[in-house]
């Protein structure tokens, strides 16, 4: 779905004067279509994510679809995932390439696939979410054709280089396999608004381990209100 300055305006709680002057600065991602500026859900979310903006969950959601789709919890995309320590890799491309290897995925995907398609988005535009924390997805999740949403955290092996907007290097990855855009949108912004979360941060840098690391963003998560 198209949105108009006026939803975008709303969805990062800023003016619309202030979607103008992005627009005429080319900072943000827009179309011109029959004279009027419309932009898609998912390019927004990840401009907003890659500029660390806190976003609130599910904001990202069409509204009126409540009851279409059974949302996962970030904590059962990440039990289903899994957690990974000691991710090896000496650039971006290595890490990927060692991170698919390691995926929970059902047999039929094909991993060089997946990788090579995970290359094609980081070609587009890091998926950097800065603080040292990367968010490797594929654009469009129906390719993959997944039963199950998952997403795998990973602690590297050693800081690298993920061209972040904030310059920092990247330490932790949320890798993000969805199975329809709708889970996607709803898992991405979600990664987004607990990434905020100073607890999880320090969580994070300490590498807790994948017990404690779910048993906080259990907690997290039920501290977000309920969608209306």
């Amino acid at each position: 779905m198209n949105l108009s300055v006026q939803d975008i305006a709303q969805l990062l709680n800023v003016s619309e004067d202030t979607i103008h002057r992005w627009i005429k600065k080319s900072i943000i991602p827009s179309r011109k279509i029959n004279e009027q500026y419309r932009f898609v859900r998912s390019e927004i979310l990840e401009w907003a994510n890659a500029r660390h903006m806190k976003l609130a969950p599910d904001s990202f959601l069409e509204k009126g679809r409540n009851g279409s789709t059974v949302l996962p919890s970030l904590v059962e995309a990440i039990s289903h995932g899994g957690v990974i320590y000691q991710l090896p890799g000496n650039d971006s491309a290595s890490v990927l390439r060692s991170m698919v290897a390691l995926l929970n995925l059902p047999e039929t995907v094909d991993r060089e696939f997946l990788y090579q398609v995970l290359l094609a988005r980081e070609s587009l535009g890091s998926t950097g979410f800065g603080g040292g924390v990367a968010i490797p997805h594929v654009r469009n999740p129906v390719v993959l054709n997944v039963a199950k949403p998952s997403v795998t955290l990973c602690f590297l092996e050693k800081p690298i280089d993920f061209q972040a907007l904030d310059g920092k290097p990247v330490n932790v990855l949320f890798t993000l396999i969805s199975t329809t855009t709708r889970v996607h949108l709803h898992l991405l912004s979600r990664i987004s608004y607990v990434l905020h979360n100073q607890r999880l941060q320090d969580a994070l840098h300490e590498k807790a381990s994948q017990q404690e690391l779910l048993a906080l963003l259990t907690l997290i998560e039920g501290e977000i209100p309920a969608r209306n």
